[in-house]
């Protein structure tokens, strides 16, 4: 009897623990798929989310949260401290302005006032999505980068469910590959923005990343095409795909 007891308690012994273990093995699983959707559902701001990011590939330069960027377009609204603009393909972005944003028309020193309904702008910042919290603001010629400079650059406006355009023009750098690269901020970061936008109007830069070569890819939401754009270290913009 005791034999029988002792055999009994082991065999409940032995259960309890299989129990346990496939207890922990449930909850590891639940946790290991929760990362797994986690690490799939598009971050606020990232070009996943974003209106028309047409990114045409997944996992194109993926980042955690908003970047170094711009847009450039015509003033819609203006509010107390912000103001939307419309790029020359359509797409709409909101403007928030802080007390460290300066504002330039030209090459001249200017202030918030000069920003008004219908001015071409020039809006540098950290880009979230659709949205630019502004460093800096620059009032622009009337009709530069307008809808002919986005149809003569042969960019492609954004439209839902449209099939994302896919072709490759000028140079792109040896041995890129989406997703390669560093993320920067800065002059560095403006200046590849400023290029960008002057050759390929239209589109919405929220990021930009160096290559390892020392060249620069910016990275375009809000149109069809292009969606990277190559800049030279010397700010120079050599290809687009």
């Amino acid at each position: 009897m005791f034999s029988r007891k002792l055999t009994r308690s082991i065999a409940v012994g032995a259960a309890a623990i299989a129990v346990a273990g496939g207890s922990y093995g449930i909850v590891s699983a639940t946790s290991s798929s929760g990362s797994a959707a986690a690490s799939t559902t598009p971050a606020a701001g990232s070009s996943s989310a974003a209106a028309g990011h047409g990114s045409g590939g997944g996992g194109s330069n993926a980042r955690s949260g908003p970047a170094s960027g711009g847009a450039s377009g015509t003033v819609g609204s203006v509010s107390t401290s912000s103001f939307t603009i419309t790029t020359s393909t359509g797409q709409k972005v909101t403007v928030n302005e802080a007390s460290s944003t300066t504002y330039q028309k030209g090459t001249s020193s200017t202030s918030a006032s000069a920003i008004t309904t219908g001015e071409s702008v020039l809006v540098l910042g950290t880009t979230n999505g659709t949205t630019i919290t502004a460093t800096q603001v620059t009032v622009q010629p009337a009709g530069s980068g307008g809808s002919a400079a986005s149809s003569a650059a042969g960019v492609v406006p954004f439209q839902r469910g449209a099939p994302t355009t896919s072709k490759q023009v000028g140079q792109i750098p040896a041995n890129y590959s989406q997703g390669s690269g560093t993320i920067v901020s800065g002059t560095a970061a403006n200046k590849a923005t400023e290029a960008a936008l002057a050759a390929y109007p239209g589109g919405v830069v929220d990021r930009v990343v160096k290559l390892s070569n020392g060249e620069y890819e910016v990275h375009y939401i809000g149109v069809n095409w292009p969606h990277h754009i190559f800049v030279n270290q010397n700010f120079q913009v050599i290809g687009a795909n």
